[in-house]
């Protein structure tokens, strides 16, 4: 079949390697000039800088995945496993703490800063992995078109328990289990993965701390261009065609049935591509408010204002010089009042202080800075508001934008002890939500995408197929599975499912057996 792939980041890409490899003449169109979307990249005077997602987890999907279209992890990406996973910072003052991926490593750290506390840990986390396993084998490979996944027994025998996690928020669910504010906040924390607050987001998705807590937080080397420069060459290795710079202005329908889309033709005009199943991968609002016609929308623009965001984001990326010792790969830095930090975001305020999120992958990847430089990669999650402003390069962006990075530098510097971490900037771009919105699409400029609040998560989230319009499926973080890199992964994987007409719940089967990765320590050999 002739398939129309509107979007070229991770999900539009890795939907485009899946179809192609079954056979379907394929056509991708991503309106700016790179590839990527959210998951994209920046280089500028020797650093390069990922601008999107930057922990890998969950590295079972990505295997899943790339055995699908025959391959394996080991051969597409150099992977590496950070120890420490991360480090908490405290606005208190209180030593930091470190965290990996080694289950009796982080039992022992619980225990240490409250005694008494592993035994309550070690339930967390079993029931955190039985949740997990349950996820993958019966709710995220689901489109919920039909129930039955629903009704196995494994999910039936848990039906009590899961109804309970699904009404009871997480950060109550970690306050039950630990008393220390500083670990409550470290079991809280994923949350914001998910685009939401640990005070609104079900404690269904204590499932996260499986995964930083024991399965490990990894590094591709490369940094995640290198997972969608590999997903894009894959791709186009089984025959689909790929063409950046060239956005859609609308998807046409004809008796309620996809036909194709129109594109632009480089010399000011459009072209008509028809097409036998056109697959949307741009954001969920996008797509219904401007690339389709009123009569085929399936919700109009009022009924988008009830539809939680989720927050935006500042970002500043930071070319620093000289080493910043005290920053491992992954650093998170909370503020004391939680609560406030997150009412002020969901009440349309820029919280002060703000808890901060830096990345420094130099500390794993020497290709990413200069030689005697530091790469950083600073996000301060914020309302999901374009008025907040544009970000630019060397301090060029809109005021509130170039405001919020400051603060965020100054409060990194101080709650870390790099003390001169302003003065030895190099390089800084900023970003805000106003180019989220411009440059992705995003709706309100969400950086994530819609929160996964109770009734945003699961079939209550955006559906596959469009109710309205015949051949036209939709993919990606506004739709089922939801946010992060995997969930793209898996979001492309219920594209071909429809496209095989296969209904039932799980994986598909994958085609060969091919050798499972084997990670190694941060700075190890190849994995």
């Amino acid at each position: 079949m002739r398939v129309a792939i509107v979007g070229g980041g991770i999900t539009g890409l890795a939907t485009a390697a899946l179809l192609a490899g079954d056979g379907h003449a394929v056509e991708l169109f991503e309106s700016r000039d790179d590839l990527g979307g959210r998951a994209g990249s920046w280089a500028a005077d020797g650093f390069r800088f990922d601008t999107g997602p930057s922990w890998f987890l969950m590295p079972e999907v990505f295997e899943h995945f790339y055995r699908l279209l025959g391959t394996s992890t080991r051969s597409q990406l150099d992977l590496v496993r950070l120890d420490p996973g991360y480090r908490v910072f405290f606005e208190s003052g209180a030593d930091p703490i470190d965290l990996g991926g080694d289950r009796e490593l982080s039992l022992e750290m619980f225990e240490a800063i409250e005694p008494g506390s592993r035994d309550r840990m070690e339930r967390y986390l079993a029931s955190a992995r039985e949740t997990y396993r349950l996820a993958i084998d019966h709710f995220l490979y689901d489109d919920f078109s039909s129930l039955s996944g629903l009704l196995r027994s494994p999910v039936l025998r848990r039906a009590h328990r899961l109804v309970r996690l699904l009404g009871q928020p997480l950060a109550s669910y970690a306050a039950g289990t630990v008393r220390d504010p500083r670990l409550q906040q470290v079991l809280g924390y994923p949350a914001v993965f998910l685009g939401t607050s640990p005070y609104r987001a079900p404690s269904m998705y204590h499932l996260m701390s499986h995964l930083d807590l024991e399965d490990g937080v990894y590094y591709p080397m490369g940094g995640f261009a290198a997972v969608v420069d590999g997903v894009a060459r894959l791709a186009q290795e089984r025959g689909a065609v790929l063409r950046t710079g060239t956005p859609v202005s609308r998807i046409t329908v004809s008796g309620g049935v996809a036909t194709g889309v129109e594109v632009a033709d480089g010399v000011g005009g459009t072209r008509h591509v028809p097409a036998d199943v056109v697959v949307s991968t741009a954001d969920l609002h996008h797509t219904e408010q401007r690339l389709l016609a009123p009569e085929h929308r399936t919700r109009s623009e009022a009924a988008w204002q009830r539809v939680d965001p989720g927050p935006s984001a500042v970002l500043a990326m930071l070319g620093v010089r000289g080493t910043l010792p005290n920053l491992p790969h992954h650093t998170l830095a909370f503020t004391t009042d939680w609560r406030a930090n997150f009412g002020a975001i969901e009440a349309g305020r820029v919280p002060e202080p703000a808890s901060v999120y830096v990345c420094r992958p130099s500390a794993t990847d020497p290709d990413v800075a200069p030689e005697g430089h530091e790469n950083l990669f600073v996000l301060v999650p914020v309302p999901a508001d374009t008025g907040i402003g544009h970000g630019g390069i060397g301090g060029a962006g809109d005021p509130e934008v170039e405001r919020i990075a400051d603060a965020a530098i100054a409060d990194v510097a101080a709650w870390t002890g790099e003390t001169d971490l302003a003065e030895r900037v190099v390089l800084r771009r900023t970003v805000g939500p106003a180019d989220f919105a411009e440059d992705l699409g995003s709706w309100r400029g969400s950086a994530l995408g819609p929160a996964h609040t109770l009734r945003q998560s699961a079939f209550l989230r955006g559906r596959v197929d469009n109710p309205k319009v015949r051949g036209l499926l939709h993919a990606g973080a506004t739709t089922i599975p939801g946010i992060g890199i995997p969930m793209c992964l898996i979001s492309a994987e219920l594209v071909l499912k429809r496209m095989r007409g296969y209904r039932a719940p799980g994986r598909l089967p994958e085609p060969a057996s091919v050798g499972l990765p084997t990670p190694v320590a941060a700075g190890g050999a190849t994995a």
